[in-house]
């Protein structure tokens, strides 16, 4: 009998735990149960586990978002770093004009609420360029995440000084890990990434402008496919698909964009 009642309480020992650790590793984190089959279904374009290893995040690291969105990251890495970790989520202001920015915020403040569980300990902070950049104390970041944002930033000629924000908050020998839509190194760089797309070249120098010096890139989120000459620029792809029902199979088959995947250094 307490043989019995000694491998009962072991075995509800082992579940409790089990039940507390599970979202303990970045694989568990990307098949986590808590992540929306929607979402699910981009990781065979986004590669979220093999980008976050490439990017070299551990679990104990303080890492900053950059622009959030909908939370598609956010739901990976606030449970990956829940226990011993801190994420920043550098997201658009509240006192933005607008209404997308507004609307992004809340539907992301909303998210985080309902599920304290795997959110609370999220920190939200603002980057809406130029007033607002102050993405999370100075020298305080083991790393900087930014996913298809650049173009965003060109757009609004803002990328210099988003990215002295992102140096000034990494701490000296942290890494910014950048993933954008990549545009053919045979093309002119139009400044303001009208089409969605930057080269390769121009991030780098960039980054290099701000004080970062390039570490590595990988084609984790390549996709030979992408031709980049739509009617909608990368919109024209999934998951945007901007032209609704012309040529959707076409553009289906594709899929989403050829995607670079670039980590730069803060020197020490």
């Amino acid at each position: 009998m307490k043989k019995i009642l000694l491998a009962l309480l072991l075995a509800g020992s082992f579940s409790s735990s089990q039940a507390a650790d599970e979202n303990s590793t970045l694989p568990k984190a990307v098949a986590g149960a808590h992540r929306s089959a929607e979402h699910k279904a981009r990781d065979k374009y986004r590669h979220p586990q093999e980008t976050l290893e490439f990017f070299e995040v551990k679990d104990n690291m303080t890492v900053v978002e950059i622009w959030p969105g909908s939370g598609w990251y956010t739901e990976i890495l606030a449970p990956y770093l829940k226990k011993h970790g801190k994420l920043y989520a550098a997201h658009f202001s509240a006192d933005a004009e607008e209404p997308y920015f507004k609307k992004s915020l809340n539907e992301y403040k909303a998210k985080l609420k309902k599920h304290p569980d795997l959110y609370g300990k999220v920190e939200l902070t603002e980057l809406q360029p130029p007033e607002k950049v102050k993405i999370a104390p100075d020298g305080s970041a083991d790393r900087i995440l930014t996913f298809r944002n650049v173009h965003n930033w060109m757009k609004d000629g803002q990328a210099s000084t988003v990215f002295n924000a992102m140096y000034k908050a990494l701490k000296p020998g942290g890494i910014l890990g950048v993933v954008e839509h990549r545009n053919s190194p045979k093309k002119l760089q139009d400044p303001s990434a009208a089409s969605g797309y930057v080269s390769e070249d121009y991030v780098i120098a960039l980054a290099r402008k701000a004080g970062f010096e390039f570490l590595g890139k990988s084609e984790i989120n390549a996709n030979s496919k992408d031709t980049k000459d739509y009617p909608e620029g990368v919109w024209t792809l999934p998951p945007a698909l901007k032209l609704k029902q012309q040529d959707r199979e076409k553009y289906l088959e594709i899929g989403e964009s050829d995607r670079m995947t670039i980590k730069f250094i803060k020197p020490r």
